[in-house]
């Protein structure tokens, strides 16, 4: 930085000794031209003697008078100034009387106009030169020093991040711990002969807080914690990630120990050979370099490689060996334990109110990571920061966790009020379908407000987390899901596009069930398809069928035929409990939200609680995580809200 502030003072000293030259310069060697007069008035003068002084210079002549006056005039080519009076008829004394000064170049002028020309290119060449290669050199600068690493280098002084601010994650804390450990005390494991792992490779959904994870051990460990993202690396010129790479490793290595964590690591990480064409492209040079120094450790270096990803299976082999990275630490969904601990950590320090019970919280936000429990929360502090709040309620947070799932409200949108009414009994349909099918989730709340894409939803809460999805349970929420368009059918004898999210999610429900889960009696056991994936292009963009004609129509049929199924069982509960739908959707209709005690009220036939103001939406309700139309099993995905 020294020699950077140095090389900028040399720079502007440079300039404004140019400048002065150019403005002294101009100042000798041009002055004052004087009046332009024609050759036969100064002839005339000279006759006259009246003048003290002539300066010839090229073809420009100027005349000074005894008087003190400047006149300047130019000379024809080819003849001398003198030769020129002689033939106007100036006499030779009259030529010989004055001070005649011959011509010869302007020593100021010469000098400028060979310095303009010859030494300014010159300096300005061997300058722009210089200073490019002072950029390179200086610590800290990156014109042009493409090949330094981007890595930001954390003391550990002063841990902003400690295991205290991680919860839910109590495994991945203990797998963590021992390479604090290792970080402190390597004594206690060498003399056992153990090795610590060379890298740990952190594994888990969006959000699961992998990089926070990384962060508490660079906070709890007190060691240099080198951050770089895997997208870094790579540059528009070849080579460049390589050299990043081998840069980054000397650091950490002068640094030792330190722990070196690399984020989305999947960015340079992934199979080599997979590009289109199998090029050897940047991000395998990339990751060749990152192979080999991650072997290439001394066993006494102390440098840890940490890296995140959510899509570990698209990591090359190579990359996750023994040797490289050795241990691999697994993020997952926290459950009602975890998401519990997690709101405790987000909540510390923030007013809240008496009613606010952390555990309803997390027993009403199934499937949300840390990351939606954080928004949750933010949510929650910014609507009571809009109603003029001193403390954060209940019901702030209910609120809030509706908007993070659905949206905010949309209460000033315009609806007819026949659009009101089968929007009530589509809602309804949902409500009561659920309420007689034993596997379906228990409902919370039924509102016919608009939130977000959604006219109106039904929200159903499951009383405990779930890893295993039966198929049982599975026909139930199809059929609950299509309970929406049945209650169109049923009560107006048409059919609108308001299920068109519901049919959509049924069809690829009884298609996974089909092909996927083997859960139909028609095809048995068996799992139809084979999903591919191109490394390079995302997704899964093509199936590969490995059945035939005849077994794709099976498919087909047995898909149909577990929808129909879902829909004619939908049809005859609200046919059969058509009062119960009626009363429902009326109260809808008087009310707008319906909470799980007022649902439950009016089918059991009980007089629902009074409520305080129609359409305000209801006390404690308690919605659910986002659920795909197909969870695998073990993954334990949470409803979602059922739109209308």
């Amino acid at each position: 930085m020294v020699n950077s502030a140095r090389l900028r003072n040399g720079l502007i000293w440079l300039l404004i000794a140019v400048t002065l030259i150019v403005f002294l310069a101009m100042g000798r060697g041009g002055g004052s031209r004087g009046e332009s007069v024609s050759l036969t008035d100064i002839a005339a003068r000279l006759e006259a003697g009246e003048v003290k002084k002539v300066v010839v210079s090229g073809d420009y002549v100027q005349v000074e008078l005894k008087n003190g006056k400047i006149l300047s005039a130019v000379k024809e080519n080819g003849s001398t100034f003198l030769d020129q009076m002689k033939t106007l008829g100036v006499p030779e004394d009259k030529l010989r009387s004055i001070q005649y000064v011959p011509e010869r170049p302007n020593e100021w002028g010469g000098i400028l106009i060979a310095f303009l020309t010859y030494g300014l290119p010159v300096l300005l060449v061997v300058g722009l030169f210089y200073f490019i290669l002072r950029q390179a050199q200086a610590p800290g600068n990156q014109a042009f020093n493409f090949s330094k690493s981007r890595a930001r280098m954390f003391t550990g002084e002063r841990p902003t991040v400690t295991f205290d601010d991680v919860a839910g994650v109590d495994e991945a804390k203990q797998e963590l711990q021992e390479v604090v450990e290792f970080l402190k005390e390597p004594e206690k494991f060498i003399a056992l002969g153990a090795r610590i792992p060379k890298g740990v490779l952190l594994v888990g959904p969006p959000g699961t807080g992998k990089t926070l994870l990384a962060k508490a051990v660079s906070g709890e460990a007190g060691v240099p914690f080198f951050s770089i993202s895997g997208s870094e690396f790579v540059e528009m010129f070849v080579g460049v990630g390589a050299a990043r790479v081998r840069d980054l490793f000397e650091q950490a290595k002068r640094h030792s120990p330190c722990i070196v964590f690399i984020d989305e690591i999947d960015a340079v990480g992934r199979y080599r050979g997979a590009g289109i064409g199998g090029s050897h492209d940047e991000r395998e040079q990339t990751l060749n370099q990152i192979l080999v120094e991650m072997d290439g450790f001394d066993t006494d270096t102390n440098v840890i490689v940490m890296a995140a990803t959510n899509r570990p299976d698209i990591l090359d082999p190579a990359l996750l060996r023994p040797g490289r990275f050795d241990r691999r630490v697994i993020l997952d969904r926290p459950d009602v334990k975890g998401r519990e601990a997690i709101f405790r950590v987000h909540l510390r320090g923030k007013p809240l109110d008496d009613d606010v019970d952390v555990s309803v919280l997390a027993r009403a936000t199934p499937g949300f990571v840390g990351a939606d429990i954080a928004n949750v929360v933010n949510e929650a502090a910014i609507l009571a920061a809009r109603k003029n709040k001193k403390k954060i309620s209940m019901k702030d947070f209910e609120e809030a966790i509706e908007k993070v799932i659905a949206g905010p409200e949309r209460k000033s949108r315009l609806i007819t009020e026949r659009e009101k009414r089968i929007i009530a009994y589509h809602e309804a349909g949902h409500a009561v379908v659920a309420y007689y099918l034993p596997n379906c989730d228990p409902v919370h709340k039924v509102t016919i407000i608009p939130r977000g894409m959604a006219g109106g939803y039904t929200l159903a809460l499951p009383e405990e987390d779930r890893t295993l999805w039966t198929r049982s349970k599975f026909l139930d929420d199809m059929a609950m899901a299509l309970g929406g368009r049945a209650a169109e059918e049923i009560i107006f004898g048409d059919i609108t596009t308001g299920a068109a999210e519901d049919l959509e999610r049924v069809t690829e429900l009884a298609r996974a069930m089909v092909t996927r889960y083997g859960m139909s009696e028609k095809l048995g056991p068996m799992v139809f398809g084979k999903k591919e994936e191109l490394i390079f292009l995302g997704k899964e963009i093509a199936e590969q069928r490995d059945y035939s004609d005849a077994v794709a129509q099976e498919i087909d049929a047995e898909v149909r035929r577990l929808v129909m199924e879902a829909y004619e069982r939908a049809k005859r509960i609200l046919t059969e409990h058509r009062d119960k739908l009626e009363a429902v959707a009326q109260k809808l209709i008087e009310m707008e939200t319906l909470d799980a005690e007022t649902f439950r009220a009016i089918m059991e036939g009980r007089t629902p609680p009074e409520r305080k103001a129609p359409g305000a939406a209801g006390p404690a309700p308690q919605p659910a995580a986002p659920q795909p139309s197909a969870p695998a099993p073990g993954t334990g995905p949470a409803p979602v809200p059922v739109p209308a």
